[in-house]
């Protein structure tokens, strides 16, 4: 099975097909749907704005095209992340706690959670439409507090892959002994 891990577009079936959780299946399945999706946003909104854009000399507009590059590697990034290290971590059969990839597909999931979020609290004033308490509040917020969940929660797929990953007979002695 190892040779049909190819790069990036090999790692998701792979990581689908070797894992055992059925929490990071269905995120590989989710979350590259949800990577391929937000790889075409980003591509169609740059094309876009540089068609809007493509009489302007230098400047700010080069600096605001370049944003879109790094928001879409910040978005596709993390949501390929688990996908790519539970690949990586039965391509290579590397130690790791019993239950890492549930683990990375819960973060998987969370992030995915954290983007909606992101997107409600950005979302613009004359597009707000209040229909929840919860809503509400997270359109009270200031726009550029729409950054802290992806972030956060990028920072939790990390977390949960330093932390999980190396696993030792200890970790699996209590993960069987809770089990």
């Amino acid at each position: 099975m190892a040779e049909s891990y190819r790069g990036v577009f090999g790692a998701i079936p792979y990581a689908f097909r070797a894992t055992e959780s059925w929490t990071m299946r269905a995120y590989a399945a989710l979350g590259a749907l949800a990577a391929a999706f937000a790889a075409l946003l980003f591509t169609s909104a740059l094309v876009v704005w540089m068609a809007e854009t493509v009489s302007a000399q230098g400047g700010t507009f080069l600096f605001s095209r370049s944003l879109f590059v790094v928001a879409g590697l910040a978005t596709v990034g993390p949501l390929l992340a688990p996908i790519l290290f539970v690949a990586r971590r039965h391509r290579r059969g590397d130690r790791v706690a019993p239950t890492y990839d549930r683990w990375m597909g819960i973060a998987g999931f969370l992030f995915l959670v954290s983007l909606f979020v992101a997107l409600v609290i950005s979302t613009p004033q004359d597009l707000q439409q209040t229909e929840s308490a919860v809503v509400g509040a997270l359109y009270a917020l200031p726009q550029l507090a729409g950054f802290v969940p992806p972030v956060a929660a990028a920072l939790a797929i990390f977390a949960t892959h330093f932390r999980l990953r190396g696993g030792s007979d200890a970790d699996a002695a209590v993960d069987e002994v809770s089990a």
